[in-house]
């Protein structure tokens, strides 16, 4: 199938340029030009007037399994969280749940421009839970990195149990849109002895690694430990680490690995100062994550206003807007390893895109269109979204007949736990 964006004001977020007046050719999935009057006579006309043209946002850190938990834990710290969403409400999740959850929660995902997400799962009491939170993004048709982890407050699984059914997830669950990564507890909340069995599995099984990173009783200097354990590797992402020294973020810069940030959770749930201009500074790639719809807003357009105004707070020179939208796009590619495939408008990428609608109140009279997303956009402005050349999202609304009774499911789930508080 081919597919021809005609006439958008396209911006190119690995350069912060934009293009007006410019067209996208999509042959089979795949973008293979960008440039302005391209002939395709056997292609579907998309017509781009009066739209931006963007790739689709990459969110690098969010744990989908909590949509039906929506705003319980907006006025409680990062204690308060842990004990009322992992401990309280997270044992309580059946595998029903679960992918009712994860499938409403990648569509909000969807209808707001998000078209990949790095989903850490820690919710895997049984397979079954495994199961149907993958079945709950493929439902979706999202691009997802699948983060496999164990319940922060479950009893630990042995070796040999956790090594086979990350074995069987790796075997069964990846291909297509949704490949794997190990959401390991990591350094800052678990024993030198598990990060090694757990490193070490995660190379075994060639799959990458995402743990939350930060200064803990566990591990004073987590990425210190790391390196003294001989596992700093390319192919880790690291979340928040707000309370890491400059030396540990020059350690992650020199080992390849990457960083992601919830700017606005961090500032809700007091994890520390504002870490993007010392990343940056640092020369860490850095992407960015909603992180938790229990406490803050679920779409990429917030998170790039908390991220653009917590940059004035931190230390170091402040992001500017064009920094921030490379950060939603290209770097956050990066930072999940599918560089090569999402992230930006290049030929060759797979065609995850949205277009915004530019003639909306709040986006009209622009001067700086870069500017104008990061600081003006919001999730009513999707008018059309892609994901690896299909069309998910039309003039306005998700392409999907059952969204009533997705609705309806997602309430009656979200009542099951109001009931139980």
């Amino acid at each position: 199938m081919r597919l021809l964006i005609r006439g958008g004001l396209v911006i190119d977020t690995e350069t912060s340029t934009v293009l007006p007046h410019t067209d996208v050719l999509v042959d089979d999935g795949v973008i293979t030009a960008v440039g302005t009057e391209l002939r395709a006579e056997d292609a579907e006309v998309v017509d781009a007037t009066d739209r931006i043209v963007l790739p689709g946002f990459v969110d690098t850190h969010r744990h989908v399994w909590q949509t039906a938990l929506r705003g319980i834990a907006t006025d409680v710290d990062l204690g308060g969280y842990l004990d009322l969403v992992l401990g309280r409400h997270g044992s309580r999740h059946e595998p029903e749940h679960v992918a009712i959850a994860t499938l409403a929660g990648a569509l909000e995902c969807l209808d707001s421009g998000i078209t990949t997400v790095q989903d850490f799962a820690h919710i895997q009491h049984t397979p079954a839970h495994t199961d149907a939170a993958v079945a709950g993004l493929r439902a979706a048709g999202i691009r997802a990195v699948f983060g496999y982890g164990a319940p922060l407050f479950a009893p630990a699984m042995a070796d040999d149990a956790w090594a086979a059914e990350l074995g069987r997830v790796r075997a069964e669950h990846v291909g297509g849109l949704v490949t794997m990564a190990l959401a390991a507890a990591g350094p800052s909340y678990s024993s030198p002895a598990t990060v090694r069995r757990d490193w070490r599995l995660a190379a075994e099984l060639d799959v990458p690694i995402a743990t939350h990173i930060g200064a803990s009783p566990t591990a004073a200097r987590p990425i210190d430990l790391l390196r003294s354990l001989n596992l700093l590797r390319a192919n880790t992402l690291y979340v928040h680490g707000n309370s890491l020294a400059d030396d540990e973020l020059a350690m992650i810069a020199d080992s390849g690995a990457a960083m992601s940030i919830a700017p606005a959770v961090e500032a809700l749930m007091g994890h520390g100062a504002p870490t993007v201009n010392r990343l940056r500074s640092a020369s860490v790639r850095t992407g960015l994550g909603v992180d938790v719809v229990t406490s803050t807003a679920g779409d990429m357009f917030s998170l790039m206003r908390a991220t653009l105004l917590t940059s004035q707070l931190g230390p170091g020179p402040a992001s500017t807007a064009a920094d921030v939208l490379r950060m939603a796009t290209v770097d956050g590619a990066a930072a999940l390893g599918l560089a090569d495939r999402t992230g930006s408008l290049r030929p060759g990428r797979q065609a995850d895109i949205v277009l915004l609608d530019a003639t909306a109140p709040n986006l009209v009279g622009m001067h700086d269109p870069v500017a104008t997303v990061v600081i003006s956009a919001h999730p009513g402005n999707v008018d059309t979204v892609l994901v690896a050349g299909e069309v998910v999202k039309r003039a306005g609304r998700l392409l999907r007949s059952d969204l009533a009774e997705i609705t309806e499911e997602i309430t009656r789930t979200a009542g099951f736990f109001a009931a139980s508080r």
